[in-house]
């Protein structure tokens, strides 16, 4: 579904990125791993067409899509929910997952966002609940469920996150991450960026680890959570891996 050579962006002269490579295939969650710092968010956004690429390629849906506007990635089924979840803390609950929807609005497919709409409040019951009510005045953790929710109302087929655990409490997080496994049930494709390395390797099936921008380790999570050098710099000491 998503593939990267050898990719190379950043911001202005600074480069972040150098030479990633790496695929999704359909059905998977794959996640990446790393450092603060290390380039997650930059990739994210590069594949978003938020950033612009220097060189390299990156294939969606068997599309070069690199110098490809961000409006029309969302349009071809990529979706982001951006670190820090970033909701207009003005807007009610109903009107941030309508700006989600609003390709389809442009398109006049008032039948298919109210479709959205119903799977969306299925998936987050507690959002109908607070649907008049201002993003603002949501909780950490409902406030990532509309972000979520307002990436999902665009009905991507890969869906990508940034963080989604972070500041969130652990019951929380445990929820979310519960959502992302249906989510993959339901048939669909997530790339997810988490710093928290053992819960994102305890629902992907595939990861990679990036440090300083560069892609220096991946494979299978079975793979992962052998490796010495990853249980060691995002596992803990007191990880002891899994039975081969």
């Amino acid at each position: 579904m998503l593939k990267i050579l050898n990719l190379e962006a950043g911001y202005g002269k600074l480069r972040i990125l150098k030479s990633v490579s790496l695929h999704v295939n359909p059905g998977e969650i794959v996640t990446i791993i790393g450092p603060n710092g290390a380039g997650k968010t930059t990739l994210l956004n590069t594949i978003s067409g938020i950033i612009k690429t220097r060189s390299g390629k990156i294939v969606f849906n068997k599309q070069n899509i690199q110098q490809t506007a961000a409006e029309t990635i969302v349009s071809m089924g990529c979706s982001l929910v951006p670190e820090g979840r970033q909701v207009f803390n003005t807007l009610t609950v109903k009107e941030n997952l309508m700006l989600g929807a609003y390709l389809q609005f442009k398109n006049g497919n008032k039948k298919k966002i109210k479709l959205e709409l119903k799977e969306v409040l299925k998936l987050f019951p507690v959002l109908e609940e607070r649907e008049h009510q201002l993003a603002g005045t949501l909780s950490g953790g409902e406030q990532q469920m509309l972000a979520i929710g307002r990436a999902l109302m665009a009905s991507p087929r890969l869906l990508m996150m940034d963080e989604p655990s972070m500041g969130l409490a652990p019951l929380i997080v445990k929820e979310i991450f519960e959502t992302i496994v249906r989510l993959k049930d339901s048939g669909m494709t997530v790339l997810l960026i988490e710093q928290n390395a053992r819960l994102s390797l305890g629902i992907a099936d595939r990861g990679y680890v990036l440090e300083t921008g560069q892609i220096v380790i991946e494979g299978t999570v079975r793979e992962l959570l052998n490796n010495h050098d990853v249980q060691r710099a995002y596992l803990g000491k007191d990880y002891k891996g899994i039975d081969e």
